[in-house]
């Protein structure tokens, strides 16, 4: 349900939020794994804060990366991707939904897997950003 809530409000702010970033300079990235979100902080004292918001009922969501992301301080954000893997399903129903957020700068890209663990009833992801 709430995936699609964000997706029936639409995508402009996070549309508007991704594309003012590129071009920027990153000054930190770090991930929040109290409130799950990547955030970066850039040269020009901005920041940006991305989450996936599609939280429903019964679901359990959280963020990882295996990147290193000190180092792509001082990086230039280029682009941002998000990839799709299939979903896990274990012999009791229940499904781990797996969803990459690249960022892409000039010094090579990092990766931000969202995580989805649900009962099978719920899924998708809704990746927001703000300022």
């Amino acid at each position: 349900m709430g995936v699609m809530l964000n997706l029936l409000g639409g995508n402009e702010k996070t549309v508007n939020c991704l594309k003012a970033s590129i071009g920027k300079i990153i000054k930190l990235a770090t991930l929040d794994e109290a409130n799950d979100r990547l955030v970066l902080e850039f040269t020009d004292e901005t920041k940006l804060f991305i989450s996936d918001e599609g939280q429903s009922c019964c679901e359990h969501r959280y963020m990882t990366t295996d990147d290193n992301l000190v180092d792509f301080a001082g990086a230039v954000v280029l682009n941002y991707q998000i990839k799709d893997a299939p979903s896990i399903e274990d012999e009791y129903g229940d499904c781990h939904d797996i969803e990459w957020f690249e960022v892409i700068t000039d010094k090579g890209p990092f990766q931000m897997v969202n995580h989805n663990e649900h009962n099978g009833y719920y899924g998708g992801f809704s990746v927001c950003a703000k300022n």
